[in-house]
């Protein structure tokens, strides 16, 4: 496993890290450019949109041939890291959830025709997406196999029934992924279709209020009374919704790490920061051994974060499936994500918990990292399978033949 990244994606993070520094974080810092829900309201959003597509830093993830760069996993891991600086950062490169994740899943499987339809309009800034896949109780969530919103095939039409909730960027999506089931088969009883915002059927309950800042549009309770759709809005083929969730799930979850690294790393910075100024009872707070050891303790976690990332990111783009790489980045980051706004808060005390600093917005936004993409007890759920399938062999080195 070599880690070195080459020139050409080395180019592609300074690029990134300077388009933060001098594009993002001014906008940032000025709260006139919030929108109500905790995020970057839409004209700065516009116009920093155009400025990274003119210098060639948009949908770095995606193929050439789709829009992008190729940077493959590994070079995801080191731009996305960048990107998320700012909490504003992913978005402006369309790189942020859900779009980075149907996008790709999008790439992968869809047909030249939904290609088109579909997935270009994404990849052009022009319209936004979601995934639904998670309903409320008893309906599936983390076990997709408990789904309870059917699609029933009529003549040439599909129609769907049935209930979805705290589905990402729904309020603002045009282009929607939606798993429903379409056979009591356990395998193969799930199918994901195509639908747009404007076709008939189905509205949206209600925008869930949460603890945290909001992605654009919102995490929404959808509601489908009859929404009919053709044949063609069938991706990968009827009963393989169960292959289109591992798709995209797997790539997806890693993403998020990617971008939390780069919020713990902002965590940091800002609490290194106000301990090298800051003086009490005659002694700087960053000559504390107290304060030395909490951001050492945090700079280690976010270099095991980086390593364990890279790791399932050097295994994607080999092929691999990186199960249990992913599990553990998702579960390790996740909990750093939250360990290092609640140490950053800490240090900076009142200030930390004011909106003077982006701290308080990270931490509430933190808290979700635990439950999005699969609650850290499913993962550990999964890492123990592997366990008990693989015994001492979890642990593995691969090695050449020869």
């Amino acid at each position: 496993m070599d880690f070195t990244i080459s020139p050409r994606i080395e180019d592609f993070r300074a690029r990134i890290a300077r388009f933060v520094a001098d594009e993002v974080m001014p906008v940032e810092a000025d709260r006139a450019n919030w929108d109500a829900h905790g995020n970057i309201a839409h004209p700065p959003l516009e116009a920093l949109r155009a400025k990274a597509k003119a210098q060639g830093l948009w949908c770095l993830q995606l193929a050439r041939e789709t829009g992008g760069q190729g940077l493959g996993k590994m070079g995801m891991a080191v731009c996305y890291e960048e990107m998320n600086r700012s909490i504003f950062g992913p978005v402006v490169f369309n790189s942020a959830a859900p779009d980075d994740g149907n996008m790709m899943v999008l790439e992968k499987i869809a047909t030249p025709e939904q290609k088109a339809r579909w997935l270009a309009p994404i990849v052009a800034g022009k319209v936004r997406s979601a995934f639904a896949m998670t309903e409320p109780h008893p309906g599936g969530g983390s076990d997709p196999g408990m789904m309870l919103t059917t699609a029933t095939k009529k003549g040439d039409r599909y129609v769907i029934e049935g209930r979805k909730w705290f589905i990402t960027g729904a309020a603002e999506a045009q282009h929607f992924i939606l798993l429903a089931r379409t056979s009591d088969d356990p395998r193969r009883g799930l199918t994901a279709f195509l639908f747009d915002r404007d076709e008939p059927g189905w509205h949206i309950a209600r925008r869930i209020p949460i603890m945290g800042p909001e992605e654009h549009g919102g995490h929404c309770e959808l509601v489908f009374e009859g929404l009919e759709l053709p044949e063609d809005r069938i991706l990968l083929g009827e009963g393989m919704g169960l292959k289109v969730t591992q798709i995209r799930l797997g790539p997806a979850r890693l993403t998020h790490c990617m971008r939390w690294l780069g919020l713990a790393k902002r965590c940091t910075e800002i609490a290194r920061e106000y301990a090298e100024d800051r003086h009490g009872f005659g002694v700087r707070l960053a000559d504390r051994e107290s304060i030395q050891i909490k951001l050492g303790d945090l700079a280690m976690g976010i270099e095991i974060g980086r390593l364990l990332v890279m790791k399932a990111a050097w295994e994607l783009d080999r092929g691999g499936f990186a199960k249990k790489e992913v599990s553990m980045a998702k579960i390790h980051v996740a909990n750093l994500l939250h360990k290092a706004a609640d140490v950053a808060i800490q240090i900076n005390g009142a200030r930390g918990y004011s909106q003077d600093t982006v701290l308080e917005w990270i931490y509430r936004y933190a808290r979700q990292a635990r439950l999005v993409d699969g609650a850290d007890e499913v993962h550990q759920m999964v890492l123990n399978r592997h366990l008990a399938d693989e015994g001492r062999d979890f642990w593995h080195w691969d090695s050449t033949s020869g």
